[in-house]
């Protein structure tokens, strides 16, 4: 597929379990709170992209299967089902267990298309469901021609060193420390739309 626009595919967050137990034993003490209802229909940066950016990007943001009991195996058929219309280069961006997907993925598997940026946000090394990175991370260096890394020390989802670890393994990584931005789920994120530009 060609298109003159630079094309970004965005892997959002989701919730893993061991079990399906663990899965139902969640929906049961889940503290739906009346700010979180509020807040259901709310944008955040990741909906905001596409405007941010302008008409010479294309923003792609594909619905993952189940994403309150996300299985890796589940992701990766419905990551690939989308490969037949990229661009020869992407951009790829991953938030949350969007990075741990992203990362295992890339990790374990070679991409067609040349990916010129790779953008991870709060994400976590070891995740249930299947994403635990369980190979090195040589084969993302060795795709990725530019790698960004943000991660926020007041991070209530997943902790701080969780960033660092990636930031270890990705030597070659640009690592954005934060103090404010928690999880990341402002509806603005200036420097990575920032980076996406470079």
């Amino acid at each position: 597929m060609s298109t003159d626009k630079k094309q970004i595919i965005v892997i959002h967050g989701g919730e893993a379990w061991d079990t399906y137990e663990e899965y139902m034993e969640y929906l049961r003490n889940y503290d739906f709170t009346k700010d979180k209802f509020n807040k259901i229909e709310s944008k955040r940066w990741k909906d905001n992209l596409q405007s941010v950016l302008g008409e010479n990007f294309q923003v792609i943001k594909p619905m993952m299967p189940s994403g309150r009991n996300a299985k890796y195996d589940e992701w990766a058929i419905w990551f690939e089902k989308l490969f037949p219309y990229f661009n020869e280069k992407i951009i790829l961006v991953g938030h949350s267990l969007g990075v741990a997907f992203l990362a295992k993925y890339i990790s374990e598997n070679i991409l067609q298309a040349q990916i010129e940026q790779l953008h991870l946000v709060a994400g976590a090394i070891c995740v249930k469901g299947g994403f635990n990175l369980e190979e090195s991370l040589e084969k993302i260096e060795e795709q990725c021609k530019s790698i960004f890394i943000y991660h926020s020390t007041d991070d209530f989802v997943v902790d701080f060193e969780e960033g660092l670890k990636y930031k270890k393994m990705l030597s070659r990584a640009t690592f954005a420390k934060f103090e404010d931005r928690n999880h990341f789920l402002q509806d603005e994120f200036p420097e990575i739309v920032q980076n996406i530009k470079i």
